[in-house]
């Protein structure tokens, strides 16, 4: 068993949203500047200009990417031989973020009661939390700030089994087709195949995570995933929304079984600014 202070959790928490807030992961600035590089759209090409001279700046400055600092989502990955001590594991998550989220100067976006006061929660406490228990003795804290445009755009369908493989299409296509500029394109699809409802969306959630543009180890899917973008990038929405060839950047997908009478299918929509940092304790 390995002791792990709560204190370190709230200390790399703070930090890892801070630098997310900050800076664009390197896989995202390479697939933007790819983007650039096949654009045809001419307002396509001057918007990914200033996606990557607002990216530079952001970075230079320690200043956000975007206004939009999103909801705080966590990835744990909790190894079952460690030992939290000093407080609990979720106190500290939202610890972390408090602190993160005031000493970064990153926007507060959480209500409280969003059906009726919708009151801010003024720290973006709380967190959304989801942990495996993995084997060993360290714990892995993935954070991800999701913006509201782009997750506004989820969908989710519970299609027939009898629609298969081209009835995911459909739907795939057709929520980024719907969703037009309002996640603010190029994107990133995330799509969840199979399990549950529930788990569906964390599948398409998580399938964010991935390298952009690295593909499913399994040929069937990755060959869906290169299918899907083809016909997303040939709607012509472009970069914002303005017109162009580069509508996503990437579209991956995670599947798991699913029971018979059902085949689940989400999609959760990440705009060009995808954030997430990582580290190990």
């Amino acid at each position: 068993m390995r002791d792990i202070e709560a204190k370190e959790v709230t200390r790399t928490v703070s930090r890892l949203f801070q630098e997310a807030g900050y800076h664009l992961p390197q896989d995202v600035l390479d697939c933007l500047r790819q983007a650039r590089e096949v654009e045809e759209s001419p307002v396509g090409c001057k918007v990914l200009d200033r996606i990557l001279e607002n990216a530079d700046i952001s970075a230079k400055g320690e200043i956000p990417l975007c206004q939009d600092t999103g909801t705080a989502v966590v990835f744990l990955e909790l190894g079952q031989d460690v030992h939290i001590v000093g407080g609990d594991l979720y106190s500290a998550i939202n610890e972390g973020v408090r602190q993160g989220y005031n000493e970064g100067y990153l926007r507060k976006s959480m209500v409280s009661q969003p059906f009726s006061a919708r009151t801010n929660t003024t720290d973006n406490t709380p967190a959304i939390i989801y942990t495996d228990i993995v084997p060993g003795d360290r714990l892995k804290i993935i954070a991800k700030p999701k913006g509201g445009g782009a997750e506004n755009m989820s969908r989710l369908a519970m299609l027939s089994p009898a629609k298969g493989r081209q009835g995911v299409i459909d739907f795939v296509v057709n929520a980024v087709d719907e969703a037009g500029g309002n996640p603010c394109p190029p994107v990133i699809i995330g799509a969840g195949i199979g399990g549950t409802v529930e788990k569906a969306f964390l599948l398409a959630k998580r399938a964010l995570l991935r390298k952009v543009g690295e593909p499913n180890p399994d040929a069937e899917v990755a060959e869906l995933e290169k299918e899907i973008l083809k016909r997303v990038n040939n709607l012509g929405i472009g970069p914002m929304g303005y017109g162009g060839r580069v509508t996503a950047l990437a579209v991956h997908i995670e599947v798991l079984p699913a029971h018979i009478a059902s085949l689940p299918v989400a999609v959760n929509l990440q705009c060009w600014c995808a954030r997430h940092q990582e580290a190990i304790l």
